[in-house]
């Protein structure tokens, strides 16, 4: 089995559950997909990360960056498997919205203008919370290089993130976890 069919067997028995679900858009759904139930899973996550690294071949970046809660431990493993390649990369978090107190970031990390950022998710459906994070690193500095999730629920984010001019790319369609 390769890693690819490994990681696509622990997403379907760990991340899909099936009944009546409101998502994030507000749009129903028969299933739903838990991608942190798979990268809070140590195989799953080392997995998913690999394959997502081994992915960002053809890409120019200096960081990686997402939505809190989804993308954090993806962040994570993907800065451990670039140092232990031998690349030093940054983390950056981004917040659903600014503290209120401290220094009250949205993005937390160093965001340097011009540092070219690998935006990622677990799951992205609409990619309307990709885009929400996309323009925060935007007005934090920084330039999306790519954007990239594990598994793309084909529910409009392909489309709305072309719209907005980043390249979308995921590990997974819906229709091959189903």
């Amino acid at each position: 089995m390769t890693e690819r069919e490994e990681l696509k067997e622990i997403l379907k028995k760990r991340s899909i559950l099936k009944g009546d679900f409101t998502l994030v858009s507000g749009r129903k759904s028969s299933y739903y997909i838990n991608g942190k139930m798979t990268t809070l899973h140590s195989r799953g996550l080392y997995l998913g990360a690999k394959l997502l690294l081994d992915r960002l071949d053809d890409t120019e970046y200096d960081a990686f960056a997402g939505p809190t809660i989804g993308a954090d431990p993806i962040i994570g493993a993907l800065l451990a498997l670039s140092a232990e390649r031998g690349a030093e990369k940054l983390g950056l978090l981004i917040r659903k919205e600014a503290k209120d107190h401290g220094t009250k970031n949205l993005v937390e990390g160093s965001c340097a203008d011009g540092a070219r950022v690998v935006l990622l998710e677990d799951v992205a459906t609409t990619g309307g919370s990709l885009l929400r994070a996309a323009r925060a690193i935007e007005e934090a500095g920084g330039v999306i290089a790519r954007v990239i999730t594990l598994v793309d629920r084909e529910e409009g984010a392909t489309d709305a993130l072309a719209a907005a001019g980043y390249r979308f790319d995921s590990l997974f369609k819906v229709k091959e976890l189903l």
